[in-house]
């Protein structure tokens, strides 16, 4: 599907990452129609040129591609059911909440009774990338109508990743937070062993923030298709083995720093018991 081609689309939803991407879409040749039931987030859409839907199966009539962004589990159910019931077949909604796991396929199913595709799209990067075009996709659902819609989607993602049928793109979004927020709770426990060692924590948070820019942050090391153990003759396994080594030495000085300092790090201890496994370099070589 080309952009001329386009019969229109839509997105339910004007919060900060709905409002975003809608922007990014309000000069579609096809035409954008929005829905919100706050009054004044839809406002400065008609303004710019988009249609106001005036509920949700109006707006499943005038659109090809529906984006839905909306906060809970609950609100995407109930609004994907409205837009399923009233779409015509071949449409394709394009869930970018972050629900649960089990509600994509059911969503999925559910379109698919009528005709209709429901794709779990979930991003990460934040309403600054949505505003700049630069937000990841991660696509679970149909792939030819991931295709059809694909042309959309770039409009306010660079990076779009199709990991398979429904469900997939979410769950790939909930393993890629997994690490975003152990990584935030690690992080406090990094500022108060900075702080009680006299270390200036702004100073150290920039030297953080350069260092993972040129070195890659902690998905640097996620370089195979799996979580299993590299064997005994993999040419990364001893990479990866001097990295523990050199892991295991920086998390005993930083736990030996907490104890005489009196600060807890649950987060170190549980790092150095598990680093091995985590590089997939336990003590124990896979034959």
């Amino acid at each position: 599907m080309t952009e001329d081609a386009s019969p229109g689309v839509a997105v339910v939803g004007l919060g900060n990452m709905g409002a975003a991407i809608a922007r990014r879409l309000v000069s579609w040749r096809g035409g954008l129609t929005v829905f919100d039931l706050r009054a004044d987030a839809v406002a400065p859409f008609v303004e710019a040129g988009a249609r106001a839907a005036t509920d949700l199966r109006d707006l499943a009539t005038s659109a090809h591609i529906i984006s839905v962004v909306v906060l809970t589990d609950d609100q995407v159910r109930e609004v994907v059911g409205e837009l399923v019931a009233a779409a015509e077949p071949g449409t394709v909604i394009a869930v970018h909440s972050t629900i649960d796991t089990e509600t994509a396929p059911l969503l999925a199913e559910a379109g698919a009774r009528r005709g209709v595709h429901v794709l779990d799209v979930a991003l990460t990067g934040g309403p600054g990338g949505a505003a700049e075009g630069t937000l990841v996709a991660m696509v679970g659902g149909d792939r030819e109508a991931y295709e059809q819609a694909k042309p959309v989607f770039a409009a306010w993602a660079s990076l779009l990743l199709y990991f398979g049928p429904a469900g997939a793109g979410i769950r790939a979004k909930v393993a890629r937070n997994l690490l975003q927020f152990v990584g935030y709770a690690a992080t406090g426990e990094v500022a108060r062993l900075a702080e009680a060692a006299g270390v200036d924590v702004l100073k150290l948070a920039a030297a953080i923030r350069h260092s993972d820019a040129v070195i890659g942050g902690p998905s640097v090391v996620m370089i195979s298709p799996t979580a299993e153990p590299y064997a005994a003759d993999d040419p990364l396994r001893p990479i990866f083995e001097h990295t523990r080594e050199l892991g295991e030495k920086d998390l005993s000085h930083a736990l030996a720093l907490g104890a005489a300092l009196g600060v807890d790090l649950p987060f170190g201890r549980l790092g150095l018991a598990s680093l091995g496994s985590a590089l997939r370099v336990p003590e124990e070589v896979k034959p």
